[in-house]
This record gives structure tokens, sequence and C-alpha cells, in this order.
């Protein structure tokens, strides 16, 4: 079992930027991709990004190149994701969910298909 626990939500105006972090806690030995997703009210939930642990490899939805970025610290079971120029239209919660493989989608986002592990969220709310 895998306990994730997200935090640095909060809100902030258009174009800021914020600092989520994941950390990880429990068996994690099998969860060698970690990965991050949003929800907005009313919408399905989409990838942003994910990274395999310990190798590194990153991989960003097109929607976020450019401006967010993943990363781990191992030391610390802790993942990353840095957030900057947001978007009104990225406010949501974002989850941060870990499993064994990373699959990517056709736009670059990763998949959950993999991601047994989920944690309760961090509320990011960008206002115009």
């Amino acid at each position: 079992q895998v306990t994730l626990v997200e935090s640095g939500g909060g809100s902030v105006q258009a174009g800021g930027s914020l600092r989520l972090s994941c950390a990880a806690s429990g068996y994690t030995y099998n969860s060698k991709c970690m990965g991050w997703f949003r929800q907005a009210p009313g919408k399905e939930r989409e990838g942003v990004a994910h990274i395999y642990i310990g190798g590194g490899s990153t991989y960003y939805a097109d929607s976020v190149k450019g401006r967010f970025t993943i990363s781990q610290d191992n030391a610390k079971n802790t993942v990353y994701l840095q957030m900057n120029s947001l978007k009104p239209e990225e406010s949501g919660m974002y989850y941060c969910a870990a499993g064994p493989l990373c699959i990517t989608r056709s736009n670059g986002a990763p998949s959950p298909s993999t991601l047994r592990y989920w944690g309760q969220g961090t509320q990011v709310t960008v206002s115009s």
C-alpha cells in the first residue's frame, strides 16, 4: 500500500507560479511512475505530467510543456510540480498518482491506466 499526500496548492493570479509537492510513503518499491493530474468542476480529469522514479524521464501534456516542470527528490520520496505562467483555465483539483508504469497518450499527457494509488488532491485557483 502506498499513501500519497499532496500539498502546495493555493490561489494565484494569472501568470503566477505555484509548486506542488507529493510525498509518498508505504511500500513504494513498485511505484516507479508518479504523475500529476488535474480536474476542474464539471470537466474530465486530465493528465499533466509524469516521471519515472530513479531514472528521471519526464513526460508532459502538450498544454503545459515549457511552463510546468516535474521533478523528484528520491531521498524524501517526494515528487514536485513547478507550475509557471498559470492560466485561469488551469484551476482545479490537482492529484498525485503512482504506479508501476508510465503510459503516455498521443498528446504527451500521462494516462491513469497503470496508476493505482492516488492522493486526496490539492486545490489550485488561478484568478484572471
